[in-house]
C-alpha cells in the first residue's frame, strides 16, 4: 500500500487519460476531414472533369494554407490558450468541409476554383490544431509518458482512415460524392461540442484531485502553461524566431517531420486513387482496403510510443528512446518501393500495411518537439515543426500528380515517397545530433543560435 493511500488520501486520479483521449477524437475529425477528396478524388475527376495535375493542385490546396497559418496560429496559442483558439478552429472546419459538398452545383473551372478555395480557407482553420495537441500534450503529461502520449494523438491520423475510409467509400458508392462532405463537416460539429464540455487545463479541470496535479508537476510537465498565456502577452518575437531557425537540432527536426510527412500525404491524398487507377479497384473497394494499412499505422503509432517512453525509462537517454524507434519503422516504410515489383493485390495491400506499420513506429516528432521547445514558445516552436512537416502536403500532391501524368504510372510517386523515408533516417542520424530542450537566448544577448540543455 502506497504512503497516499496509507495516510488516507485518494487515489491520484487519471484525468490526463481523459485529455488524451479528448485529442485522439479530435485529431481523428480532423484527418478525416483532409481525407474527404482523397476518398472521393476519383468521382470528383470525372464530374468535373479533373486531369491529375488540376486534381493534384486541388490536394495540395489545404496544405498551402495549413503551412502559412502555423506561425499565426502558434502565435494565438501562445497569446490565449490552446481551449478558445482550437475550438474555433474546429467549428470552422468543420463548416468549410460541409460547404466543398456545394462544389457539385458548379461546373468546369469554376467548381475546381471553389474546391481549391474552401480547402485552403479548411487549412487556414487547421493549422492550430496539431501544435494545440502539443501544448496539451506538455501541460498533462510528465515526460516519462509523452512519447507515448504524443503518438497516440498522433496516430489518430491512421485510425481515422480506419473508423471513415470505408463510411466514405459507401457515402460516394450510395449517395454521390458530394454527401462526404456534409457528413464529415456534421460530425466535426458534433465533436465541437464535446470539446468545449470536456477541455480544461490541468489547474481548472474539475474532476483533477491533487494527486495527480502534483504528480504529472513532478514529471515534468507544463501546467501553468494555459494560464501564463491567459494572463500575460505571449512572449512572441521575430527574434526568438530567428533564434528557434538557427538551432542545427531544430532543423534537423524540421527536415526529418518533412521527409516524413511525404508518406503521411500520399496516404492521405493520392493512395485511394492509386488503388482504383493503378490496381484496379472501385472506389468502394478501395474505401476498405485503405482502412488495412491505417489499422496497421494506427497499431504502429502506438506501439512506437510504448517502445519510446520504455527505452526512456530504461537508458535515460532521449536520443536511444527517439531515434530508435524512427531507425527501424522509416526503413520498415522504405519497403513502399517494393510494391513497385508486385502485381497481386493482396500483396500491394501487405507492403502498404508493412509501410504504413513502420511510418507509424517512426512518428515520434510531436514527442521530440515536446521534449525540446523552449518553455515559453511551446506554441511557436510546434507550429514552425508543423509549418515545415506540411510542405510536404504542398509538394507531395503536385510532384505525384506530375509523374502520373507524365508517365500513366504510380511507380515512379512510390520511389519518390520511399526516398523520403530514408531521407528521415538521415535527417536525425546526420542532422539532429543530441536531442535536448533549447532555451533562449534573452533578446539583448543577441539574436543568434539557440542554447540546449538537457
Amino acid at each position: 500500500m502506497s504512503t497516499l493511500q496509507a495516510a488516507g488520501t485518494p487515489r491520484r486520479t487519471r484525468i490526463r487519460y481523459l485529455i488524451l483521449a479528448l485529442i485522439f477524437f479530435i485529431t481523428t475529425i480532423n484527418y478525416a476531414d483532409r481525407a474527404t477528396l482523397s476518398i472521393a478524388g476519383k468521382a470528383v475527376s470525372h464530374d468535373l472533369g479533373l486531369d491529375p495535375v488540376a486534381l493534384g493542385y486541388i490536394l495540395s490546396a489545404f496544405a498551402w494554407a495549413y503551412v502559412i497559418g502555423q506561425l499565426p496560429g502558434g502565435a494565438l496559442l501562445d497569446r490565449f490558450g490552446s481551449k478558445p483558439v482550437y475550438l474555433t478552429g474546429l467549428i470552422l472546419w468543420s463548416l468549410l468541409t460541409m460547404a466543398q459538398g456545394l462544389a457539385g452545383a458548379l461546373t468546369g473551372l469554376g467548381a475546381a476554383t471553389f474546391l481549391f478555395a474552401m480547402r485552403f480557407l479548411v487549412g487556414l482553420a487547421e493549422a492550430p490544431s496539431f501544435p494545440a495537441n502539443s501544448r496539451i500534450v506538455s501541460a498533462w503529461f510528465p515526460g516519462a509518458e509523452r512519447g507515448t502520449a504524443a503518438a497516440i494523438f498522433n496516430s489518430a491520423q491512421y485510425f481515422s482512415l480506419v473508423a471513415f475510409a470505408p463510411l466514405m467509400g459507401w457515402l460516394v458508392h450510395t449517395f454521390a460524392w458530394p454527401a462526404v462532405f456534409v457528413v464529415m463537416g456534421g460530425l466535426g460539429l458534433v465533436a465541437a461540442a464535446v470539446f468545449a464540455r470536456f477541455m480544461h487545463s490541468p489547474l481548472k479541470h474539475p474532476a483533477i484531485n491533487a494527486g495527480e496535479l502534483a504528480y504529472i508537476e513532478k514529471g515534468g510537465a507544463l501546467v501553468r502553461i494555459e494560464e501564463t498565456a491567459t494572463t500575460a502577452a505571449a512572449p512572441f518575437n521575430w527574434g526568438a524566431v530567428r533564434q528557434l531557425l538557427t538551432s542545427r537540432m531544430l532543423l534537423g527536426v524540421y527536415l526529418g517531420q518533412y521527409c516524413i510527412n511525404v508518406l503521411t500525404y500520399f496516404f492521405a491524398t493520392w493512395f485511394p486513387i492509386y488503388l482504383v487507377q493503378q490496381r484496379g479497384m472501385s472506389i468502394l473497394q478501395a474505401g476498405f482496403v485503405a482502412a488495412a494499412p491505417a489499422l496497421c499505422g494506427f497499431a504502429g503509432g502506438v506501439l512506437g510510443g510504448l517502445i519510446s517512453d520504455a527505452l526512456l525509462k530504461k537508458t535515460g537517454s532521449l536520443d536511444i528512446a527517439r531515434k530508435g524507434p524512427l531507425l527501424v519503422g522509416m526503413l520498415l516504410a522504405s519497403l513502399i518501393i517494393v510494391c513497385n515489383f508486385v502485381d497481386a493485390q493482396w500483396m500491394v495491400v501487405v507492403l502498404m500495411a508493412v509501410a504504413f506499420f513502420g511510418k507509424g513506429i517512426a512518428s515520434l516528432g510531436w514527442a521530440v518537439v515536446s521534449d525540446i521547445s523552449p518553455k515559453e514558445l511551446a506554441g511557436t516552436t510546434s507550429s514552425i515543426f508543423n509549418a515545415f512537416g506540411n510542405v510536404a502536403g504542398i509538394v507531395t500532391p503536385i510532384v505525384i500528380g506530375y509523374i502520373v501524368k507524365g508517365t500513366g504510372s504510380f511507380d515512379g510517386a512510390l520511389l519518390f515517397v520511399g526516398a523520403h523515408c530514408l531521407m528521415t533516417i538521415a535527417a536525425y542520424f546526420l542532422i539532429v545530433g543530441k536531442i535536448q530542450r533549447v532555451v533562449l537566448k534573452p533578446s539583448e544577448a543577441g539574436l543568434a543560435a539557440v542554447q540546449v540543455h538537457p
